[in-house]
């Protein structure tokens, strides 16, 4: 049997269901039945070792949904839930390694770092011995540990004696917290025809962990030309700073950098906008080509967020938005991968970037930029709407799904639009889709307008599945998530609506949790009543479910680097926390690193 601890991983039908849904589906049902081999048939030896059951059956659950989906799409989808959870966790006073040295509540360990991270952990070892050793390694890893306890040591150990590689520095990525940055430069001979490559790696302190070791990091690069692929290899980072020659290259390449996101590492190289551009358009690498465009728009918000603080005009590059719509446009692409290369990075990675969060120059400027991307790509945007409506019934898979996603991100666009007839058009998918995942994506795009038409939405939406649990959830999380100013006076009104309850973990985080962590604008209002809203809520989860106040209270651990008005504010709900009488020991744990 299958142990699976959340019945919205497990109840699906199509009139209640989103693409999303499904896929998460097909994810932890694979990730439990993996667990028959990994994690149960071999177990770990003590809790330290959770990493060796769940990094490793996440890798494989993953691998199970590139294989059923679009490679290129999954694996860009775990990297930004490795950029929105676990950098922020590494970069943030709740940083650990993938095997904790040691814990107060190990439930407080079931985390992004242990998970996602873990399984970046695995995929490097299957990227250095590569698929034929790898198969090799498992195969040899359940040959000698079937029916056991063992410890990550065991695992590597496999992978070493099968794989016929020195592991004895990698191991250290199970010790040490924190994500690397990789710098790197390079030099192009013409005379010689030969590049090198040089990479520095560093890793910030982290609580506990002063000092850090270089790592064993293995950086997959390309090297492209007159719109051709010259090569590609992994280079293996072991060194403080290394360089390496490419011979041969008849002209200067453009470098494809960390293809296929080959470890969890931030990465710095001067790319020119020219060179993003190029990479964008023409990189092999479906992930280098996303990453190209994130880069690329995260210079232009940059840029912005800048002009913002400085009070000047604003103004954004016209080569990015010759790119943009050259993939807007694009039909030969896949849609997923186009829809993706159509989000700009969220406010959550844009303040995970910052020394000093500014969320209003964020908001505002990331805001600013989609309105122009619509005023000059209006058409564009409608035609790709309508190329990709449907009124065949719905169907999960990999082509229409694809499909409901690049009309859905235009639709976000075009809802971003002023005027009373657009409100009418969006109404008009919501009445009329025959899927949950359109009606959500114009009750989302509602979610965020002031309008007559947002209220009439939600009222029908709840009518119609008020006596559906799993679907009032995306009720709840829509509202918690709007951009509205008062959207924190409606996020308190919900609190004592009849479909919430406290004794739900599901509505908990999805209307406190989603407020909290994933409206930056409305949780950082400068009133500091967001922190307050959220400290009273920990507060009494404290006394019916501590698992559930710890992992609530997170989004108030990551003050240090706020404004000083907003770090005081955050500080003192923490310290009003921590001086509960009864305080579970796992919300201790959190609130007390919090506070260092």
């Amino acid at each position: 049997g299958l142990n699976i601890f959340n019945d919205k991983y497990i109840l699906a039908n199509p009139e209640t269901a989103t693409d999303q849904d499904y896929a998460n589906i097909d994810a932890v049902v694979a990730h439990e039945y993996f667990h028959n081999w990994t994690g149960n048939r071999i177990t770990c030896r003590d809790w330290f070792q959770l990493s060796l059951k769940e990094g490793l059956t996440v890798f494989r659950d993953q691998s199970f949904s590139a294989d059923i989906g679009s490679a290129a799409v999954t694996r860009i989808d775990e990297v930004r839930g490795l950029r929105a959870a676990q950098f922020p966790e590494d970069n943030g006073p709740l940083a650990h390694p993938i095997r904790p040295d040691s814990y107060m509540e190990m439930n407080n360990f079931y985390t992004s770092t242990v998970y996602e991270k873990g399984a970046e952990v695995i995929r490097m070892m299957h990227t250095l011995l590569g698929p034929v050793k790898y198969r090799k390694a498992m195969d040899l890893y359940f040959q000698r540990h079937d029916g056991q306890a063992v410890t990550c040591d065991d695992f590597v150990q496999a992978m070493e004696d099968a794989g016929g590689i020195d592991l004895s520095q990698f191991k250290k990525w199970y010790s040490q917290a924190g994500t690397p940055e990789l710098t790197i430069s390079s030099d192009y001979d013409q005379q010689a025809k030969e590049l090198q490559v040089t990479v520095q790696q560093h890793t910030k302190s982290t609580p506990d962990q002063d000092k850090k070791s270089p790592l064993h990091i293995p950086l997959s690069v390309g090297l492209f030309s007159d719109h051709k692929e010259l090569e590609s290899r992994i280079l293996e980072i072991k060194g403080e700073k290394q360089s390496f020659r490419f011979n041969n290259v008849k002209e200067k390449p453009v470098l494809s950098l960390l293809r296929g996101f080959s470890a969890p590492v931030k990465l710095k190289y001067d790319y020119t906008d020219s060179d993003l551009a190029f990479l964008m358009a023409h990189d092999t690498d479906d992930f280098v080509r996303w990453e190209a465009g994130q880069l690329y728009a995260l210079r232009q918000l940059q840029g912005l967020i800048k002009a913002h603080q400085e009070n000047k005009l604003f103004s954004i590059d016209e080569g990015f938005m010759t790119s943009f719509r050259k993939i807007l446009i694009n039909q030969k692409l896949d849609k997923s991968l186009i829809t993706l290369m159509l989000v700009l990075p969220s406010e959550n990675y844009l303040a995970d970037l910052m020394d000093e969060i500014d969320i209003d120059a964020i908001h505002y400027s990331r805001q600013w930029m989609r309105q122009e991307i619509l005023k000059e790509f209006k058409e564009d945007l409608l035609q790709a709407y309508y190329r990709n409506q449907s009124t065949k019934p719905y169907r999960y898979v990999v082509e229409d799904v694809a499909k409901r996603s690049l009309g859905n991100i235009c639709l976000q666009y075009l809802s971003l639009e002023a005027e009373k007839d657009n409100y009418s058009f969006i109404l008009q998918q919501f009445e009329g889709a025959n899927n949950m995942t359109d009606k959500m994506a114009a009750l989302s795009a509602l979610s965020h307008i002031d309008c007559p038409e947002r209220l009439k939405a939600l009222g029908t939406f709840y009518q119609q599945w008020q006596t559906e649990p799993l679907v009032l959830d995306k009720w709840f999380r829509v509202q918690a998530t709007s951009s509205l100013p008062k959207t924190l006076s409606y996020v308190q009104k919900l609190t004592e609506h009849p479909a919430f309850s406290l004794k739900n973990p599901n509505k908990v985080y999805n209307l406190l949790g989603a407020f909290a962590g994933g409206n930056p604008v409305r949780f950082h209002d400068p009133s500091g009543l967001g922190y307050n809203f959220l400290a009273d809520y920990v507060i009494k989860l404290n006394k019916t479910n501590p698992q559930v106040a710890s992992r609530l209270v997170q989004p108030l651990t990551k003050w240090q680097r706020h404004d000083s008005n907003r770090k005081g504010l955050m500080r003192s709900q923490l310290e009003r926390i921590l001086k509960e009488p009864k305080i579970s020991k796992g919300l201790y744990e959190i609130v007390s690193k919090g506070l260092k």
